[in-house]
């Protein structure tokens, strides 16, 4: 029995280790300030909020956003301050999060004294779903320094059937050999958009392969942006590297890059969307459409 007993308590610890170990510590892609505050005799990554640049944070899905803010007290006198934070998930309406009645944290300290005291942990937290996210953070008041903490846990995935579904007329499409498998993608660009016609409720699954030059090395970033109906739904930042095992089944003097998966959730009826590159000097971009295939019924 206490063989039992202690292999049951190995077991329950190796997995709360196994759980915490797929947590990432997220650092934002235009951070220019970056702050250790010291928790529990824990040097902990911040980096300082602005009302007017962002912090921008990507992240792929599914899994769970954690935002950690400290507001940074101006003197060691403990009065209670509020403070309040904005959020925007891929390019959606601005989100307000307010935090009132906030004191110095008293197992917490700044490794540069000089910062004075930080606030006690407030957190945020977002639910992400399948594909590729960008989240921007920012700070609503102007007289107040607050940092963050960004920490992302990956959630398991359920499981779906998808089939492909054809963009309209004119885009061009391409050939891709992965593994000795063929898929079609579609070439878009800023003057020829990917132009999708579905029917829903249902959920679009879309797979983006920038074009490299030979000459472009290193990770190269690029923005999409989903246009409903005519009006933007959403927009990404995506980030991504030469593939090392997707080529053209005709060489076109290119090389595609890793695939960057986006989820759109398409509402009940008809719509027409619009998929187009932001970044003008990126040239042309590939995509593969996908959608589940018990919506197929919906389709037309």
């Amino acid at each position: 029995m206490k063989i039992f007993l202690l292999l049951l308590s190995l077991f329950v610890i190796s997995e709360s280790v196994s759980a915490d170990s797929k947590t990432k510590v997220l650092k934002p892609k235009n951070a220019k300030e970056k702050v250790t505050v010291v928790v529990s005799g824990k040097n902990r990554s911040y980096y300082a909020l602005s009302s007017k640049d962002p912090l921008i944070v990507t992240a792929r899905g599914p899994g769970i956003l954690k935002i950690i803010t400290r507001l940074q007290f101006k003197s060691m006198d403990n009065n209670k301050t509020d403070y309040a934070i904005f959020y925007s998930l891929n390019g959606s309406r601005k989100v307000i999060s307010e935090y009132s009645g906030i004191s110095k944290d008293p197992k917490s300290k700044f490794e540069n004294e000089t910062l004075v005291t930080p606030g006690t942990g407030e957190e945020l937290i977002l639910e992400l779903g399948r594909g590729e996210h960008t989240i921007e953070v920012g700070l609503s008041s102007t007289n107040l320094k607050v940092v963050s903490r960004f920490l992302f846990t990956p959630t398991k995935e359920t499981k779906i059937n998808w089939v492909s579904l054809s963009p309209l007329y004119p885009n061009e499409p391409v050939s891709l050999v992965t593994n000795e498998d063929v898929v079609t993608y579609y070439r878009f660009s800023f003057n020829k958009p990917l132009k999708i016609r579905i029917t829903g409720p249902t959920t679009l699954r879309i797979f983006s392969r920038i074009e490299n030059q030979y000459q472009m090395k290193g990770r190269i970033n690029y923005r999409l942006q989903v246009k409903e109906d005519g009006k933007i739904k959403n927009t990404y930042l995506l980030s991504s590297v030469r593939s090392e095992v997707t080529i053209y089944r005709k060489g076109c003097g290119r090389t595609p890059g890793k695939a960057r998966e986006i989820i759109v959730y398409v509402p009940e009826g008809t719509h027409f969307y619009n998929v187009l590159p932001l970044d003008k000097d990126k040239d042309t971009i590939l995509a593969r459409v996908l959608f589940p295939k018990k919506d197929v019924k919906l389709k037309e």
